[in-house]
């Protein structure tokens, strides 16, 4: 059977559901700011709720959003269903599934009035980090400010000509005993970010990957410092 007759990476488009969370509280002012939680790997829009609840202030919306690659992961419990954003295979596709996740989001609660379009804040973990920068490079227009922990920075930050200057707030956190990536590495990617983001700050934690007590607090501190500006 000859190979000259072979077509290899044709497509046919297919829709799916994406899935999230969303946290309106009771009496709050229409339309209000909104924090969009983004899980890292084999993680889940549950547990990044629970997360986002922990910084938000009171009037705040929480929009938490659950990645489309679902897959089995070891727990201490048995194998659990856990969630990625990306994979090896054309990952572009997955970055642009991402996007216009956050975009569609948006443009629901804001149809919705739920969200007030100038106060829209962006937190990441791990996995969720190098996408959220590309979102934030490609969409600056869009967010107050991004928060980012444990996790690492696009491949493409200083070459891609579709970024654009972010001017928003940026805090990056980071632990010294991080299980998955090196404390050399995390200060490579402090140096870029640095060098890009003219509003930016870091903080090294004593720390493995997590969100651990300590970074919570100034996660909550920072946000509503941001709100309030």
């Amino acid at each position: 059977m000859s190979e000259e007759n072979t077509q290899t990476d044709l497509s046919v488009a297919a829709e799916i559901k994406l899935y999230y969370d969303l946290f309106v509280p009771e009496n709050q002012p229409q339309p209000a700011p909104l924090l969009l939680a983004v899980h890292g790997y084999g993680a889940h829009k549950r547990y990044m709720m629970r997360e986002a609840k922990l910084i938000a202030p009171d009037d705040f919306v929480i929009a938490a959003v659950q990645a489309p690659h679902q897959h089995f992961r070891q727990t201490e419990k048995g194998f659990r269903v856990g969630f990625g954003w990306l994979t090896d295979y054309k990952s572009e596709e997955s970055v642009r599934l991402h996007h216009d996740f956050l975009l569609s989001v948006i443009e629901n609660l804001a149809a919705q009035n739920l969200i007030d379009r100038r106060k829209i804040y962006l937190y990441g973990f791990s996995q969720a980090c190098a996408l959220n920068f590309r979102f934030a490079l490609t969409h600056p227009e869009i967010l107050r400010a991004v928060f980012a922990v444990c996790g690492g920075v696009p491949s493409d930050l200083e070459t891609n000509e579709i970024y654009q200057p972010f001017a928003a707030e940026t805090f990056y956190l980071y632990g010294d005993d991080d299980e998955f990536y090196p404390l050399e590495k995390f200060q490579s990617y402090d140096a870029r970010l640095r060098r890009i983001l003219p509003h930016f700050e870091s903080k090294q934690y004593f720390a493995k990957h997590e969100i651990s007590a300590e970074m919570r607090e100034d996660l909550k501190l920072r946000l509503r410092r941001a709100a309030a500006e």
